[in-house]
Formats: C-alpha cells, sequence, structure tokens
C-alpha cells in the first residue's frame, strides 16, 4: 500500500447484516492497528442512518455523494434474495462502483450488484442456499455455489457472512502482503486461507426432489438404506425399467447419475456421523462406502478435507466439552 489513505466504502441499508459490515471492518480496521492505512466509511443512499437486520441502529458517516471510495463492499441482507432490490440501493451502488477502483460483496449483497448489472459476464458467488436464486437472476453470469470468494478481475464476491472476513483479508493482502495479513489473521483469530468450499457448511439434501413418482420411490429406498446393493442394474429392477431408462430419469430430473446420487447420499450420511462423533471407519461402514479409502476420496474430491480433517474442524463443542471432562 503506498502512502496515501485506502478508503473502503461499505453500502449499507435498512435490514442489512450487521456482521456483514463488522467482520470486514474489523480486518480493515486490525490492518491499520498493524501499519496499513484505510480509511474505513459507512455509506447509506441518501445518508441517513439505518437498522440492521437485529435492530440494532447503524451509524452513517457519508452519503453516496460525498464516498469516492477506492474499494466499495456492499453488504448483504436476507431482504433480496426474497425482493426485488429496491431502485435507489441499485442506483447508489452504480455510482459508487463507478468511482472505486474495486467493488465487492458480501454474501447476499451479491443480489445488490447483479441488480446493479455489475455481475454481467463475470463469475460470482454468494450463500450456498440462495446460489440458484442468484443464478437464476443473473444470467449473464457464471454463479460458482462452492465457492468461498470469488474474484472476476477488480469485482469480488463472497459467501456466507463469515466469508466476508475471508475476501477483506484477501483484499488487506493485495494491498499490504501476506505478512501483515498474516498477523490481522492471527490477531481475529481465524484461517488466513480456509481449505475447502461452502460445502463444508451445506446441509444434506439440497438438491430438488424428483417430479415423478418413479424415481421419488427410487431415491427414497436409497435414502433409507445407503448401504445397501444399489447397482444400476438393481437399482433399474425395482422400476421394472432398463438401467438405460433410468439413467435417462436421474440426468432429466436430477441432473445426477444413479451412481452419483448414490455417492451423494452416502456422503451426506457420512457427514451426519462424523459431526455425531462417529470414528472415519465406523462412519464409513454406517453410510454404505465399500471401505473408508472409497469415502477418503469422495471427501478429498468434495471438500479439500479428509473425513479426519472434516471433523476435527466442525466437531460440536458439546462433544469437546465431553473430551475434558
Amino acid at each position: 500500500m503506498g502512502s496515501a489513505t485506502h478508503r473502503v466504502a461499505i453500502l449499507v441499508y435498512d435490514g442489512v447484516k450487521l456482521l456483514d459490515v463488522a467482520g470486514p471492518a474489523e480486518v480493515f480496521g486490525e490492518a491499520n492497528r498493524l501499519g496499513a492505512e484505510y480509511t474505513i466509511v459507512l455509506v447509506s443512499p441518501t445518508g441517513a442512518d439505518v437498522t440492521s437486520s437485529i435492530g440494532i441502529r447503524i451509524a452513517v458517516d457519508a452519503a453516496v455523494a460525498e464516498s469516492a471510495p477506492d474499494t466499495l463492499l456492499v453488504a448483504g441482507a436476507d431482504l433480496y434474495p426474497r425482493t426485488p432490490v429496491p431502485r435507489d440501493l441499485v442506483e447508489a451502488t452504480r455510482t459508487l462502483a463507478d468511482q472505486a477502483g474495486r467493488v465487492a460483496s458480501i454474501c447476499t449483497g451479491a443480489f445488490i450488484l447483479g441488480a446493479a448489472g455489475l455481475l454481467d459476464g463475470k463469475r460470482a458467488t454468494t450463500h450456498w442456499k440462495v446460489a440458484h436464486e442468484l443464478a437464476a437472476r443473473c444470467r449473464a453470469s457464471r454463479v460458482e455455489p462452492d465457492a468461498i470468494y470469488v474474484r472476476d478481475g477488480t469485482t469480488y464476491t463472497s459467501a456466507g457472512v463469515s466469508a466476508g472476513i475471508d475476501l477483506a483479508l484477501a483484499l488487506v493482502e493485495e494491498d499490504c502482503g501476506p505478512e501483515l495479513t498474516r498477523d490481522v489473521a492471527r490477531a481475529l483469530v481465524v484461517y488466513m486461507q480456509r481449505s475447502g468450499g461452502q460445502s463444508q457448511f451445506s446441509a444434506p439434501l439440497q438438491g430438488p426432489l424428483p417430479r415423478s413418482p418413479a424415481l421419488r420411490r427410487i431415491t427414497d429406498l436409497i435414502t433409507a438404506n445407503p448401504g445397501g446393493n444399489h447397482s444400476l442394474g438393481e437399482l433399474a429392477k425395482h422400476l421394472n425399467v432398463s438401467s438405460r431408462h433410468l439413467t435417462r430419469l436421474f440426468n432429466d430430473e436430477l441432473s445426477t447419475t444413479p451412481a452419483r446420487y448414490v455417492e451423494m447420499i452416502r456422503f451426506d450420511m457420512a457427514k451426519a456421523l462424523l459431526d455425531q462423533g462417529h470414528t472415519a471407519t465406523q462412519a464409513a461402514s454406517l453410510a454404505g462406502f465399500p471401505n473408508y479409502e472409497s469415502m477418503r476420496r469422495v471427501f478429498v474430491r468434495k471438500l479439500s478435507l479428509s473425513p479426519a480433517a472434516y471433523q476435527r474442524r466442525f466437531s460440536t463443542a458439546r462433544r469437546a466439552g465431553a473430551q475434558e471432562q
């Protein structure tokens, strides 16, 4: 970072998530304590104070016309995956983006960037629960639902609220280098760079349900007994159809193959078993994997984590407390 102060504007509005604002702001604030030179300003479309999603008032520093940011962060809210983004917020975002050298969104702030046309022709991400909605609204963008954050040129988007901290750390590293950024991460007791994607945090079985009753019977059968013999031939016998026809049903309705669907069910169950405290070997057996190694390969492919690493990272506080007693 050069000698001039770098101005970071965070766009806020009524209903904004407080952590979307406070998390990244704390990263830049901690960087300042370690020698960086950021000026952090909170901006609303009119310059008026706003109320966060939990009812806490947020004091605003400036209106859009007074901001002139080097970096623009657009915080998210629960509102805009469900409703259209208001025109004043869209216009404020466009105005600030025209002034900024780089533009970033936190969580569902991507919907505001999208409404402003700032994601057209770009890769983007948002919270895994609403990534499909962002893809539907921003058809000119390529949404990557598993990414923690995505950079496309000078446009950045991040996943859930805590991913805003990951993104802010990445921005600080661009400006100040890895050594200072590592010290910021240590001070905040967070990872400088998390491995894996949002799949680590998503709830199981978030995909669409089959439309046809016949395919629903097959998916219910797999879910009820993941460890059963679910070869393509055996599954086709249950419906008295050919293997080719069953494969076509899975592809048309679920955009996957029967084998991949079985693997997904076993993977979801294995994650749940590890969360409950089962050993990796027990989880592999109970979830229906042929052996531990086959389960490990799936975990590494989907999460970039081994089952043991997943369990260490996401073991519950209750289990940790029990182990300490």
